[in-house]
């Protein structure tokens, strides 16, 4: 339990700093957009090829990543269909919701609950391929399309190798591939710049809270409930029925899946709804309350699989 409450705590420490410190005159406008354009070009992409180099390949085979799949898919396409039945948001817009719904906080959350839950961090691995690697991909290049203004298969296939973090997970899957070691002068840097992309995307997102009022975000309020429903209850439900009844998982593998879809919504929907100016409140809200919903969602989790 205590790893689950560390994790969302921390989060909450840096994300009240950079709140406070825009409150102090600290941090407007000007300093979140150079903070996620920071996240977005430098820190970001350097975190996402560590992470991805360092990780075990094999578990692309493993019952985890078709899982993580499958779950994070049919909750994404929950909201595509509701956002068309009934909010008729654009492109961009509904590309946004349907991250916020199904991209979770796998990296500085998950680590922490799995390791203090289970005992290691495996469920945590194949969740972040699968996000970084198909997820993130397609909402980028969604997006990329959406702002181009226009169609055509030459820009579709393009795109993708067109953004830094795309770029990043795939040469780092490439290297992984081939065993391929840095040597020691190459990954210190490395390390030191990955190691700022969390906190800066959190201090940019705690400063873009200043002057915000919770679910006044612009008529927006039904699609940020939404999200958070999809995102908090409906993804832990859909993980548990497909690890239960279509993988047929033991009780420690069934409860890494469905811990890690109860995880909270990734700050990366922030980050990339504020790099595109599309969606920023659908994304903002949805983390804020669906990390509020996740510690007594987390807690329930663990105490009804763990037994």
């Amino acid at each position: 339990m205590g790893g689950v409450l560390i994790g969302l705590a921390v989060i909450g420490v840096v994300i009240a700093v950079g709140y406070l410190a825009a409150r102090c005159g600290l941090g407007g406008e000007a300093t979140v957009s150079a903070l996620t354009r920071t996240a977005f070009f430098i820190t970001n992409p350097v975190l996402l090829f560590t992470v991805v180099l360092e990780s075990d390949i094999s578990v692309v085979f493993s019952a985890y990543v078709p899982l993580a799949l499958i779950t994070a898919a049919a909750t994404a396409l929950l909201y595509v269909i509701v956002s068309r039945l009934w909010f008729r948001r654009p492109l961009a817009e509904t590309a946004i919701g349907a991250m916020a719904s199904s991209y979770v906080n796998a990296n500085n959350i998950g680590i922490p609950i799995t390791l203090y839950a289970l005992g290691d961090a495996t469920p945590v691995a194949p969740v972040l391929l699968v996000q970084l690697l198909l997820l993130a991909p397609l909402v980028l290049t969604l997006l990329d399309l959406s702002a181009a203004g226009r169609f055509s298969p030459r820009l579709l296939l393009t795109q993708p190798f067109r953004n830094p973090m795309i770029i990043a997970s795939l040469l780092g899957v490439v290297l992984a591939a081939f065993n391929v070691e840095l040597p020691e002068p190459v990954m210190a840097p490395l390390t030191l710049l990955g190691g700022a992309a969390v906190p800066v995307v959190l201090l940019a997102f705690g400063m873009s809270l200043r002057g915000t009022r919770m679910l006044k975000s612009g008529g927006h309020t039904a699609e940020i409930l939404t999200a958070t429903a999809l995102k908090s209850l409906v993804m832990p439900a859909v993980a548990f029925v497909v690890g239960r009844f279509l993988f047929n998982l033991d009780q420690q593998m069934l409860l890494g899946v469905v811990l890690m879809a109860a995880l909270p919504t990734a700050q990366n929907a922030f980050l990339f709804a504020s790099k595109y100016g599309r969606g920023v409140a659908v994304a903002r809200e949805t983390i804020l309350l669906s990390t509020a919903a996740a510690a007594p969602a987390l807690v329930l989790i663990v105490w009804l699989l763990a037994g």
